[in-house]
């Protein structure tokens, strides 16, 4: 018997050894022919979005006084962009986004997208103290559900502020009602979503909270101190998660929404989380979506929906370990530096996996970037066991950068999806990563104590500052990075990446924020990318002719107005044996929000040939519908059903 462990040991080294030199001599031989050969089908143009006169422009913010020595480090969030409908034209060509430099939340055309407007600022001031605050993110939702886009904005030393768009043709900042309606408290906020998280029709707010409630980082008068995370690895003194369900709302010129906060929605012990991205998602296939939150400093977490009608609740869902993988590996139990998340199905079995960004710097933190793959036995839910496994080093990955949001999508239309980060930490001129390195092997108790502990991080200071924004295109069963091959990179460290086809031409486009410097627009100019289905799904604003699902084809904007069917699943059929599945994303991500549109690439799909789309919804009502269309490759308008019951499920 001892010696049968003793030769089953010996087997699985052996294996374990065989793999890693196969996936070693898989990235050696995947040169620059390989990486020439992929990058010939992408192309892209880049310009800059518009930048307005403002306040002063800084490049650093102001900080706590117990912050100082590090006020290089704790002023590196708030690079945020968006994109979506706002003037109503059916196409998702208005970028909101945050100019770091001057605290600005700007809307503005996407450039090439037509003078629509003129590009404004919205009115913060009477709420929003420079000299104390800064907003970190922005969120697109029409939360009071009259059909027009309203923004979330989400802020360090204060809470979120939401801005209502009154019903007017005309687009700009006097049109944004701004209402304070969540307890005043000093928050700082790094990221948030929306989704129907109980089923009931309407969309709640989910905040992921980086430092505790109450910590003034920005107030450079701010007395005390303010306490930095108590590991590296294992922190749970953080902001952690806060859940607000919807309740009312009201429209026309005076706009309002209503929401109570879920104080028991999560389980009990584990809060404390230094939460920077959130993602809501159906895994499980209820269309309750569940939520992951990538922590920094330790480790992430995946609540799976328990939730009824009225009643929010979640559970804790964790992976299990397996012998052949380390335990910062499993999901829900990694010491790692969690910063984005994206959702999408790689292995087309129906089931979204999850791609998670992390620190992965060759002379600093070797870490890992994750891609929990579905194991497809969901079943495990019941257990309380997360049904997905690392598979980042087997698919090339793993490493990158010091990462922030993280995206998957189809930029050629070949029906897989590439995966994009956005890197840098802190761009200066004098390396702190040795010192930094040193402070992060060091014993937790000295973490908290910036002024005897922590390196000297300010202004002029360099931590990953020089990343390249990676490009990962799939060749075979791995991904490749081809950044450099077509130019996509960044003078400025990144944040977001907001993803959407701006201008209706059946190509995905992108806009990545950054600190202390313009966001960049890369329109897609592909040479030679196939054919794809676009579908903008909408629910209805009011019940008059909607107890029908109604299609349009092309650009145009619907006569009657809907709001994005945030939640829905779509899985296409498509001419070569595969089904591609996405969903309508309410706002995942770190501080990049891509459009509401679900877009599929059908590779060389013959353009007047049908394929068939299942669409599963719920109702503003709460009602689970489905509904299979056949489409033509193209994009269209699509108004859900409501069902005519006349009430709630």
């Amino acid at each position: 018997m001892i010696a049968s462990r003793h030769n089953a040991r010996t087997l699985t080294a052996l294996l374990l050894v065989l793999g890693l030199f196969l996936a070693l001599r898989f990235v050696l031989n995947t040169g620059q022919e390989e990486v020439s050969a992929a990058a010939v089908r992408f192309k892209f143009s880049r310009s800059t979005l518009p930048e307005l006169s403002g306040p002063p422009i800084r490049n650093q913010r102001q900080v706590h006084p117990s912050l100082e020595r590090v006020s290089a480090f704790v002023s590196t969030v708030g690079a945020a962009v968006a994109l979506n409908d706002m003037d109503g034209d059916g196409i998702s060509n208005d970028a909101c986004y945050i100019d770091t430099r001057t605290d600005q939340v700007i809307i503005t055309p996407v450039p090439g997208t037509g003078n629509r407007y003129s590009p404004f600022a919205l009115i913060q001031e009477q709420l929003f103290d420079r000299e104390k605050m800064a907003p970190l993110g922005v969120l697109l939702s029409d939360v009071n559900e009259d059909g027009h886009v309203d923004v979330v904005v989400y802020y360090a030393g204060r809470t979120p502020l939401l801005f209502l768009r009154r019903p007017s043709t005309n687009l700009d900042a006097g049109n944004f009602i701004v209402r304070d309606i969540f307890p005043r408290e000093i928050w700082m906020t790094g990221s948030a979503t929306t989704a129907d998280l109980d089923g009931d029709g309407h969309l709640d707010l989910i905040f992921a909270n980086y430092f505790k409630d109450g910590s003034d980082i920005y107030n450079p008068n701010g007395s005390g101190t303010v306490s930095m995370p108590q590991s590296f690895s294992h922190a749970f003194n953080g902001g952690g998660e806060r859940i607000y369900r919807w309740k009312s709302a009201t429209t026309g010129e005076d706009p309002n929404v209503e929401y109570e906060e879920v104080p028991d929605a999560l389980p009990p012990g584990v809060g404390g989380g230094w939460g920077l991205a959130v993602g809501a998602c159906d895994l499980d296939g209820d269309l309750l979506p569940e939520i992951y939150v990538a922590h920094d400093f330790g480790p992430d977490r995946l609540f799976w929906n328990r939730s009824t009608r009225g009643h929010i609740r979640f559970a804790l869902l964790e992976g299990r370990q397996q012998f052949d993988a380390p335990k910062s590996y499993v999901l829900g139990h990694d010491s790692f530096k969690g910063m984005g998340v994206d959702f999408a199905d790689l292995n087309s079995d129906g089931i979204p996996d999850i791609y998670v960004s992390n620190i992965t710097e060759p002379k600093g933190l070797q870490e890992s970037q994750m891609v929990f793959v579905s194991t497809g036995n969901d079943g495990e839910m019941r257990k309380g066991i997360a049904p997905y496994v690392n598979r980042a080093e087997a698919l090339g990955l793993s490493q990158s950068g010091w990462a922030w949001d993280a995206k998957f999508d189809d930029f050629d239309n070949d029906g897989v999806p590439e995966a994009l980060q956005a890197t840098g930490f802190v761009r200066g001129v004098k390396n702190k990563w040795p010192e930094l390195q040193e402070l992060g092997t060091a014993n937790d108790v000295v973490i908290t104590n910036v002024a005897s502990s922590w390196p000297r991080i300010e202004q002029g200071a360099d931590i990953a500052g020089h990343n390249q924004n990676p490009f990962f295109v799939r060749v075979g069963d791995r991904y490749v990075d081809i950044s450099r091959s077509i130019g996509f990179g960044e003078d400025y460290v990144s944040r977001g990446i907001a993803i959407g086809d701006v201008d209706a031409d059946g190509s995905l486009d992108m806009i990545v924020s950054n600190m202390w410097g313009p966001a960049s627009y890369y329109h897609n100019e592909h040479p030679s990318a196939g054919a794809s289905l676009e579908l903008r799904l909408l629910l209805p604003v009011n019940r008059h002719g909607s107890e029908e699902t109604r299609v349009r084809q092309g650009k145009a904007a619907l006569e009657t107005p809907g709001r994005a069917a945030v939640g829905a699943v779509v899985t296409v059929s498509v001419p070569y044996g595969k089904a591609l599945t996405s969903f309508v994303d309410g706002g995942n991500g770190h501080s990049g929000k891509r459009s509401p549109e679900l877009h599929f690439g059908l590779g060389n799909a013959d353009t007047e040939r049908e394929v068939t789309v299942e669409i599963r919804w719920r109702d503003p009502d709460g009602h689970a519908l489905q509904e299979f269309l056949y489409l033509k490759p193209g994009r269209y308008t699509i108004v859900l059903a409501w069902a005519n019951s006349g009430g709630p499920p």
